[in-house]
């Protein structure tokens, strides 16, 4: 994994002017490649794949809306998080005005303490940046 060092330049936070590590994030992978990899040395028609990705979604993203959580198996756990204003007085808490929008939260499966999802990273400093 690539990344780049980046100063903080938000003057509110207490990392105000230290530098961190950020991912760099070479491309955007479509569905329609993930189908098409999926399909490799297997039997399933890339309509076949295309068609389960879509359905399973759908399925996905309606559970996530009515607040469920959403776990799949070998990968991780998805739920949404809301995202608000603190308020002083619990009387003074109005959702349209303290609500600032929804966050999707993964967190990735993991087996006795590790989590397969970040086995064999290496970290590699981008030499673009």
């Amino acid at each position: 994994m690539k990344y780049r060092i980046k100063k903080e330049t938000k003057p509110k936070l207490s990392t105000f002017g230290k530098y961190k590590a950020v991912a760099v994030h070479q491309q955007t992978i479509s569905s329609e490649q993930l189908i098409k990899e999926a399909c490799e040395n297997h039997p399933y028609s890339e309509g076949d794949i295309t068609a389960v990705v879509i359905r399973l979604s759908e399925v996905i993203n309606r559970h996530l809306r009515e607040g469920d959580r959403v776990r799949l198996q070998d990968w991780g756990l998805m739920k949404l998080e809301i995202e608000s204003d603190k308020v002083d007085n619990l009387q003074d808490f109005r959702a349209k005005k303290h609500i600032r929008g929804v966050r999707l939260h993964f967190i990735p499966e993991s087996n006795d303490g590790t989590q397969p999802l970040y086995d064999g990273i290496t970290f590699e400093k981008d030499k673009n940046y």
